[in-house]
Formats: C-alpha cells, structure tokens, sequence
C-alpha cells in the first residue's frame, strides 16, 4: 500500500489533500503539528513512502519538522507545502533535503502529480539492489540502495542533495555536466537559481576532496558547470 503522511494544521487545506490522495489510492495518515508529525513517524518506524508538510505551523515549523525526519530517513521523499512564493523559502527547503516544493493555493491534479512522481522514484530505489547499484571510483564506493558513500573504507557523511550530486557524478565520469543538469538530478522538480549548486557542490568538496581548495575529483568547467575526474591511476 503506498503510504503517506500529511502534516498540515488548517483543517480545510489538510482535509481537502488528505481526500485528494485517497482518491489516488493512498494510505494517508494525516496531523495537524509538527510535534504530531514526528510523533506519528517514529511510532511507525518510518513506514511512509511520501511526507507532505507545511512549512508554517504553530510550534515546531515545517523546516525544523523536514530536518528531524531526515535525521530519521534519508530515503522517505518530503514535499514541503507554503503559501510562500519567494525564492529564498524554496532554496532553504531544498538545501533541508526537501524532495519538491508546492506554493499554496494549488490544484488537485498539481498535487497528486507531483506526490505520484515522487512516490515512483522512492520505490524504484527502493527495490534496486544493493550488487547492481554499487558505484565505484579510486577510493570512493556510493551504495544509492543503502545511501552510504566511503573513502578508502571510512564513511562519509553527505546530505541527500549531496549524495545525489555525487551519485550523478560517479554515473557520469569524465563527462562535463552543466549546472541545469545537475540541478534537476539533484531535486526533483525544482527549476530556481543554479547557484544552489555551487553551493553544494563547495560544501562536497570540503567533504570527500583531500585538498578542497585544490579539488583532485570534482573539477569546475568554467563558464558551464562541473565534472567528476577519474584517472586511470585513480582506480583501486
């Protein structure tokens, strides 16, 4: 059963998504705060594919509610909800590890659409295994199945927009990718300012290159965007 949860604390918005995506098909389990809302997934050990939530709630808000679950889950997708349209609250969102983002009001069919979307890809990372999926270059080896990544067999611990960056990368290598397209591998949906990826892509460095200063992998194409080096004397 796809499951879901919707954490929204204005009934008539919360009611009208909770009856939407049971109409799709969807075990929906709906809380109206942000202390409910982790509550409910703990007592579910995380048993959701999907987590709607809305970024402004009394008590503990949506941002610090998307930042607890990710703690919990790297792998669970996360559509933020706001009546905020600015750019700002959408890259703030997204740098949390939100999946996609909604600006209120919105249509039924935008909803389901993007939750369905969203719900295709969780499953299909879901079941690839772990043999299949492992990517590998010089001292690096990416688990997208475990959502693991180690350097010379020590981990390292990446966000899930970094971990995504780095995953395109390693299926990519050698092979100058452009900021756009990095942006729509790394959040679903979400087409702003591609300085989102500089951004990330400094605080990956600062993770996994010996020298960030002097980057070893991930090396800049200037005027285009960026792309991961491997060497033959890189391999292991």
């Amino acid at each position: 059963m796809k499951r879901v949860l919707v954490c929204e604390d204005e009934d008539a918005i919360r009611e009208f998504v909770v009856l939407n995506l049971k109409h799709a098909h969807y075990d929906v389990v709906d809380v109206s705060s942000g202390e409910a809302a982790l509550r409910v997934f703990e007592q579910e050990r995380g048993n959701f594919d999907v987590v709607v939530l809305d970024i402004m709630m009394p008590g503990i808000d949506g941002i610090t509610v998307l930042k607890r679950l990710r703690e919990k889950s790297k792998t669970v997708g996360i559509i933020m909800l706001s009546a905020k349209s600015q750019e700002m609250d959408k890259v703030n969102a997204l740098m949390n590890e939100a999946d996609d983002y909604i600006t209120k009001p919105f249509a039924p069919s935008e909803l389901t659409v993007r939750v369905d979307a969203l719900h295709r890809r969780v499953t299909m990372n879901a079941v690839r295994t772990e043999e299949d999926s492992l990517l590998e270059s010089g001292p690096f080896v990416l688990n997208p199945n475990g959502h693991t990544v180690t350097k010379n067999g020590e981990p390292i611990e990446l966000t899930k927009a970094e971990f995504r960056i780095l995953e395109y990368f390693l299926k990519n290598k050698n092979t100058a990718l452009d900021r756009a397209s990095i942006l729509a591998n790394a959040w679903d949906n979400y087409f702003g300012d591609n300085k989102i990826v500089d951004v990330n892509i400094r605080r990956l460095r600062m993770k996994i290159e010996d020298d960030p200063s002097n980057p070893r992998y991930i090396i800049t194409i200037w005027g285009y965007g960026y792309k991961w080096e491997e060497k033959p004397d890189s391999r292991r």
